[in-house]
């Protein structure tokens, strides 16, 4: 998100799957296939809309001893797709007839039959092309008669299996049928088995041991039994959730004391912000619950204990009145996205760190003009900072370094330099409560939406990651070291994080017009001055330490793309590409626009056609790597996916997707892959896309989207004409349109919510959701929503929303959206 400043609140600143090699049913005869009959659970009506097959049967003898009178079959041969659930059933049952029962599978790669007595049940496994797999069963009688069948499925590759969720303005989380949700972690639960129940009614305390508000980026990083790292574990594990923000008027009983402050009120706030850490269990059949007295279970907050590692640790512009030496934090803040390490640690970004301090007028005499320049540039400008929280007490130093204003003799003996302390992208060890998280200061400053970790053998790590504000940037950074394979099991995971997170290269994204772009480098001695321009003036950069304090500086330095509020990244796991969501731009006109953000256009909201004028539904940008590396200097590019409300955006200029009623979306957010350990992961892994929007909430909430993004380059160049401020046309690069193959809504939210935060287990049965600030158009006395209560049962209408993460399943224990 981003937002802007205000008094003293906080605001936002072609898939064909029917198979034409499939054998007639007289071909299958022939093979003497007949009256075999295999059970699908759970594809049912999707196998037959989808795959545009039936189950097939002809006639023909079976396999059969004409003295016994036993007849044994093992079902006819038929079709699924990958990720979805096969049963095969064969006849006689085990112990009918004094017969024994087996199944084993005959021929392909292993899929991992589940086998009880007649019956066989399996994941069907991702295929590239359709792909037959074999299976006999056998029955042996009491006197050694043993006598066989054969069946085959054929598995095509994967295809959505779910039929699209509508628009919705319910206050409920809507999946699809053959889905169940699941509430877990909420606002104000407790982690300890001392911390009360939460009352929901402003009364609560007590933060540093609950769950945080704003629920947002979440990781599900597994637990063996032994309670060990556990990569490969979908029962067991800990989920690591950022805490952005807060909806300030349910925390109190009567909402916010105005004015000063009360030390509570802000101490109950500020310990709503930043990470939890909560054990989540299935105890069968994916019935999950967390683990409230886990000892594993922790609360990471502003106030907690930080240190600083990379090239700008030690540096002066770090200097507080806590932190003397520059090296010592302390807290983290507005933790949007996130990002996960090869090694087992956590990534949590601080996006909208800067509306939290105060700065007075008089502070602007006291300082340099690089300094102005520099508060200026990172948006440090509020009289008030968010939720006056600087105003509770002039002791306290947990409440007064939110006050930036030069009061001291030095930085030693004031806050003057706290705002540099944020901005950053922290390590976190979730095994591990007692460590002390890291600010890896080698990924650079700014408004960090999220960090993903790109890791291939025989390369260098490549990070990227968003600036979360109108006309920021794509950066990445590259590791010196090349990664070892070994370090994915290493016991000292921070030290493995100082290995790999604090040397290397800090890059920004340049767009060229002929889709193609540059990663250009941010080195003390090849970036030059940032020029003057509009209020600022030229800055020298003294060191890197410098350059990655005011990595914005740098960045204009070299010229890179100003972008339409670049948010989360994600990588294909398969092909290595890299996607960006670029959520919208108010500011975008006409002749502004470029061949990476080419939108400019109004999309009128509600009855009264409201203007919305810019690029207000956003876009999804992709690259791939020139030469698949990460530390690749150039890369080729393509704008995947357009936003648009699909009843009445302009199919030529804005709704360039192709969209429908089914997958129309707006303000696309969250980003992620299906991991893959799992065959919605694996081959043609699914793209999962959340939205954070206003421009289309007349007609539905927030959503959740599952795709099948195809690749760079599969669709060509487009001239766009656009009408903000002026006619004019932009060239672009586009990918190929979507189709009800390759794009569907697959949840929609409560209201008033933003759907961010996502993972799933390894197994891919289990999707983990967040649900963010349903009801934030409310208040405690009239809420706007009463989710997750309003889930499953009539709520009453002061009850108080909660943020939460819900646990998504298909009722047939299959893989997720497949």
């Amino acid at each position: 998100m981003t937002y802007e400043d205000s008094a003293a609140g906080y605001t936002d600143g072609g898939l064909d799957t029917n198979d034409s090699t499939q054998p007639t049913l007289e071909s299958l005869a022939a093979q003497r296939y007949s009256r075999r009959q295999a059970m699908f659970r759970g594809a049912g009506a999707s196998t037959m809309a989808f795959m545009g097959t039936s189950l097939l049967a002809a006639c023909g003898s079976d396999d059969e001893d004409s003295g016994s009178g036993v007849t044994v079959s093992a079902g006819s041969s038929v079709a699924t797709s990958s990720g979805r659930v096969v049963t095969l059933t064969g006849s006689p049952e085990n112990g009918s007839s004094g017969y024994t029962t087996v199944w084993t599978q005959s021929s392909g790669t292993d899929v991992g039959m589940t086998t009880s007595g007649s019956t066989a049940t399996f994941i069907a496994p991702a295929v590239a092309t359709a792909t037959d797999f074999n299976f006999t069963f056998t029955a042996t009688s009491a006197f050694g008669v043993v006598k066989t069948a054969t069946t085959t499925v054929r598995v095509s590759p994967a295809a959505l299996g779910f039929t699209a969720v509508p628009h919705s303005l319910t206050d409920i989380v809507t999946v699809p049928s053959g889905y169940s949700v699941t509430v877990m972690t909420r606002l104000g639960d407790p982690l300890t088995s001392t911390t009360s129940a939460y009352a929901n009614n402003g009364t609560d305390s007590d933060f540093a041991n609950r769950i945080g508000d704003h629920g947002d980026a979440l990781h599900f990083f597994g637990v063996s039994a032994s309670g060990t790292p556990d990569a490969n574990s979908s029962t067991r594990g800990l989920m690591v959730q950022n805490h952005e923000n807060i909806t300030q008027t349910y925390l109190h009983a009567s909402g916010p004391t105005s004015g000063t402050r009360p030390l509570a009120e802000a101490l109950k706030e500020i310990e709503a912000h930043g990470v939890s850490v909560s054990e989540y269990q299935d105890s069968g059949n994916r019935t999950w619950a967390y683990v409230q007295n886990s000892s594993f279970n922790r609360r990471i907050t502003p106030n907690t204990v930080m240190a600083f590692n990379g090239p700008a640790a030690g540096s002066s512009m770090l200097v507080t009145a806590y932190s003397k030496d520059g090296k010592a934090g302390r807290g983290t803040i507005n933790n949007c996205a996130n990002g996960i390490t090869g090694w087992n640690t956590n990534l949590t970004c601080e996006e909208n760190y800067a509306g939290y301090f105060r700065r007075d007028a008089a502070d602007d005499a006291k300082r340099t003009a690089a300094e102005l320049d520099s508060l200026q540039r990172n948006g440090i400008t509020s009289r008030s900072g968010n939720y006056s929280w600087s105003t509770a007490s002039t002791t306290d130093d947990r409440i007064t370094r939110w006050n930036a204003t030069i009061s001291g003799t030095g930085p030693t003996t004031d806050f003057r330099y706290e705002p540099n302390q944020f901005g950053w992208v922290v390590e976190i060890d979730p095994y591990s409560p007692t460590s002390t998280p890291r600010k890896r200061t080698a990924l650079g400053r700014f408004g960090h939406e999220g960090a993903f970790v790109r890791i291939a053998t025989g390369q260098k790590l490549g990070v990227y990651m968003g600036d979360d504000s109108r006309g920021e940037y794509l950066y990445k950074f590259v590791s010196s070291t090349t990664w070892d394979a070994a370090d994915a099991n290493a016991s000292n995971r921070l030290a493995t994080g100082d290995k790999y997170l604090d040397s290397g290269t800090l890059y920004v994204a340049r767009f060229d017009a002929d889709g193609t772009g540059k990663w250009l480098p941010l080195v003390f001695g090849s970036v030059p001055d940032r020029p003057a321009s509009g209020t600022y003036r030229t800055y020298k950069f003294a060191d890197q330490a410098d350059i990655l304090v005011n990595t914005r500086f740098a960045a204009d330095a070299v010229g890179a793309t100003p972008m339409d509020r670049p948010e989360w990244t994600a990588g294909n796991p398969v092909n290595g590409e890299i996607y960006l969501t670029l959520t919208n731009n108010s500011g975008r006109t006409s002749s502004t626009t470029n061949a990476a953000n080419p939108r400019a256009y109004n999309d009128p909201k509600g009855s009264s056609n409201t203007a919305q004028n810019g690029n207000p539904n956003g876009h999804i940008i992709r690259l791939r790597e020139d030469g698949d590396t990460t530390s690749a200097t150039s890369f080729k590019w393509d704008i995947y996916l357009f936003g648009a409300d699909a009843t009445d955006a302009d199919a030529t200029n804005v709704n360039i997707s192709g969209l429908t009623v089914d997958n129309d979306l707006s303000s696309p957010d969250g980003l992620y892959f299906s991991r893959a350990t799992n065959p919605a992961g694996q081959i043609n892994p699914v793209l999962w896309i959340e939205t954070d929007d206003g421009a289309m909430t007349d007609r539905t909430n927030c959503m959740l989207l599952a795709a099948l993004p195809g690749k760079v380059g599969d669709g060509g160049a487009k001239t766009i004409t656009n009408t903000v401020g002026g006619s004019a046309t932009q060239a672009t690069y586009v990918g190929a349109k979507a189709t009800a193959a390759t794009l569907r809504r697959f949840l929609v939210g409560p209201v008033d919510c933003e759907i961010t935060g996502i993972d799933m287990t390894p197994d891919g049965k289990t999707l983990f959701v967040g649900i963010q600030h349903p009801g934030e158009g409310g208040t405690y006395a009239s809420p706007t929503s009463h989710w997750p209560t309003s889930q499953t049962t009539t709520a009453g209408a002061t009850v108080r929303p909660r943020s939460a993460i819900v646990a998504i399943t298909k009722t047939d224990g299959g893989i997720i959206a497949l």
